[in-house]
């Protein structure tokens, strides 16, 4: 099953691809998208168009996504907002199942704590892909998403619980 992990950003959007097998992940392709445009409505248009291109070319079903934390600045936090709804928009119209995950559960599945660095993640995606090349910090930062919702939805299958029931007996347990 080929995975589509986003890290949203209202100027650099991070994506990456993976083929999740029952045993075993393999990389499949993973970029950024530079936003370019000068209004917001054209900014978030470009998303949705590359993100469309993505999914038409790799031909993912399943996609994960980050969730919008709230940042020192509201409208940054408002901007970044729009840019993952343009993302969701392009997945729900290609008709992906979209599942979205905090930071702190994409660092916890990767790195194994949710305080993890960027440098930690990068290491680590890299390490459990096999990729040898350096990857920009947004690219890496997709894979990641791509690979914690490989492992929420392995354990989705074994336990036959949806993803808010697994976050509900996660956060039980803290």
């Amino acid at each position: 099953m080929i995975i589509l992990g986003i890290d949203p950003g209202s100027r650099i959007t991070g994506f990456g691809l993976i083929d999740n097998h029952a045993n075993r992940m393999e990389y499949i392709h993973s970029g950024s998208i530079k936003v370019s445009g000068d209004s917001l409505p054209q900014r978030l248009g470009y998303i949705f168009a590359e993100i469309e291109a993505v999914i038409r070319q790799y031909r993912p079903e399943q996609m994960g996504i980050e969730n919008v934390f709230m940042a020192r600045n509201a409208d940054s936090a408002l901007k970044l907002g729009q840019a993952r709804g343009a993302a969701i928009c392009a997945g729900h119209q290609a008709g992906l199942e979209i599942s979205e995950y905090a930071a702190r559960e994409i660092k916890q599945a990767i790195v194994g704590t949710g305080a993890a660095s960027k440098e930690q993640v990068q290491h680590m995606v890299k390490r459990l892909l096999g990729i040898r090349q350096a990857l920009q910090a947004d690219e890496a930062d997709g894979l990641a998403i791509a690979i914690c919702h490989a492992q929420f939805y392995a354990t989705r299958q074994k336990t036959g619980l949806d993803s808010s029931q697994l976050k509900r007996r996660r956060s039980r347990r803290r």
